[in-house]
């Protein structure tokens, strides 16, 4: 029976039984567990691309404090900083010391050589004070965190074969007209999230992170738990996937006649305004993020309207009694 249901899905006219039903389902549960099985294990493979592609934007949105010197990190910036300082100056001494016209004996300036390549060689060892990452406390958060963001990211991987599997399921209820408007909204989901989960990525987690890291940095020594960070960026990344299916919940209810194209035009305004309600709940916290996510779900509810003008025919209005009464013989 997985087989089967990997195949194809069960076809309107067939008629099942209860028991059927039930093992139509496990089957396609099973499958789906399986699909996420095998897409955490290439997720955890991959665990430390992972963690630097979740990383990156706190790191990069954090640099700025660190090169002005804010925090733990921007203190031992400051001391680097001031060794290479001293370092490259003493390099270049030693340099003009143990050149060939130096009044120097020959054996005085071989010895400065050697000790200018020494100072070049610490110089070259000294590490690169990057931004803030993710810290742990506990000595089991590294492994626990690791799982964790694999985890995140097998359910992106595997998320269009899980809609699939879903959508074959609950395809025997619909009609073969039902199916026709049921479809292109399917179709339409995994790729508009994977689409919300990008903007989320490159727009909203790094202006989140922009604000929330530099307000008020001068006060406090800044340090981010693993586990918190990871679930800030999860539900934010999910948050914007979801807040994507804007165009298809409109496009669903044109299409089954539940509202009218003009009125979606005509309540503009007001759609203008819940957007910024619907946005203030979402994560964030902070006026920026808000901002950009109540804008994007305003474009989303502009693209659904243009989607159903393009997608959905007009229905024809239904014909007057007098009409009725004349065409009957």
């Amino acid at each position: 029976m997985a087989s089967s249901a990997l195949r194809r899905p069960v076809s309107h006219e067939d008629r099942l039984s209860l028991i059927e039903h039930l093992d139509e389902l496990r089957s396609r549960l099973i499958i789906s567990a399986i699909a996420l099985v095998v897409s955490f294990s290439v997720c955890f493979a991959f665990n430390g691309k992972l963690l630097d592609i979740v990383n990156h934007p706190l790191e990069h949105e954090t640099q700025k404090n660190v090169n002005k010197g804010r925090g733990p990190l921007g203190q031992t910036k400051k001391v680097e900083d001031g060794v290479r300082a001293v370092g490259t100056q003493l390099d270049t001494s030693l340099g003009v010391l143990a050149r060939p016209d130096s009044r120097l004996p020959r054996a005085t300036r071989l010895a400065l050589r050697k000790q200018q390549a020494v100072v070049r060689a610490q110089l070259e060892q000294l590490p690169t004070i990057n931004g803030n990452r993710p810290v742990t406390l506990g000595i089991g958060e590294p492994f626990t965190n690791t799982v964790i963001v694999s985890l995140y990211f097998a359910v992106l991987l595997a998320m269009p074969f899980l809609l699939w599997q879903a959508y074959a399921f609950i395809l025997p209820a619909f009609s073969p007209t039902e199916r026709q408007i049921a479809l292109p909204l399917l179709v339409m989901i995994p790729f508009l999230f994977i689409a919300g989960v990008a903007f989320g990525y490159f727009f909203v987690l790094p202006a989140a992170v922009r604000f929330l890291q530099n307000f008020n940095a001068d006060n406090f020594n800044i340090l981010i738990q693993g586990r918190d960070y990871y679930r800030f960026a999860a539900l934010t990344l999910l948050a914007m996937g979801i807040v994507f299916q804007v165009p298809v919940g409109i496009l669903a209810v044109t299409r089954t006649g539940l509202v009218s194209l003009r009125t979606l035009r005509k309540n503009r305004r007001y759609a203008f305004v819940i957007c910024f309600v619907v946005a203030t709940p979402l994560p964030g916290t902070d006026p920026v993020s808000m901002i950009i996510e109540s804008l994007m779900l305003y474009v989303l509810y502009e693209v659904g309207i243009l989607l159903s003008a393009l997608l959905v025919r007009p229905r024809e209005p239904a014909p007057a009694p007098d009409d009725l009464t004349a065409s009957s013989p």
